[in-house]
């Protein structure tokens, strides 16, 4: 087994994965951002549909058509690097607040800390897009939200993150990569 120098860099990546995959050129980039940021914008400035009931039902909080990403109180998306403050479930968002585009939509049962300080794929995907918009230099400030009001159920919460996934149709998340590609990963 050879052993591995500390102080000499390779010039060819050890590992596969850590090839890069930032090939997109600055005109496609924005393209794609901007359709991205085209279809959100449609969901975001169209009211949700009226469903017309015979009986007096209580609105669903948990209605995807009624929970708006944009408008939850954003935090640095490093935030797992802090003391936790919340609670052990809920529904994050990531979003780029320079255009505004929403970037991922997740769920989690632990701590929102505990969920990010392990491998989460997610944190490569925005390592990489923050890297290709500084090397295009595009204006880039992701943040995070957390929805609080989240079912207790996992099976709810997870229904409820796929409906707010196909909703909004977040490039990171792979359910959407038929539509977006997988540029990031």
């Amino acid at each position: 087994m050879e052993q591995l120098n500390l102080f000499n860099h390779p010039s060819q990546p050890i590992f596969k994965s850590q090839q890069s995959r930032l090939t997109m050129d600055r005109e496609t980039f924005i393209a794609w951002k901007s359709q991205i940021q085209n279809h959100q914008q449609t969901i975001l400035n169209s009211p949700p549909p009226q469903q017309m009931s015979l009986f007096d039902l209580k609105p669903n909080h948990c209605d995807p058509e009624q929970i708006n990403p944009f408008s939850l109180r954003l935090q640095n998306w490093e935030f797992f690097t802090r003391p936790d403050d919340g609670d052990r479930t809920c529904i994050y968002f990531i979003i780029d607040t320079a255009l505004p585009l929403l970037l991922y939509v997740g769920e989690t049962k632990q701590t929102p800390k505990e969920r990010w300080t392990g491998v989460h794929d997610c944190r490569g995907y925005i390592d990489n897009y923050i890297i290709l918009n500084r090397k295009h230099q595009l204006k880039t400030f992701p943040g995070i939200g957390f929805w609080w009001d989240t079912p207790v159920d996992r099976k709810a919460r997870q229904q409820l993150e796929q409906a707010l996934i196909q909703r909004w149709k977040s490039p990171f998340n792979k359910e959407c990569w038929k539509w977006w590609g997988k540029p990031f990963g």
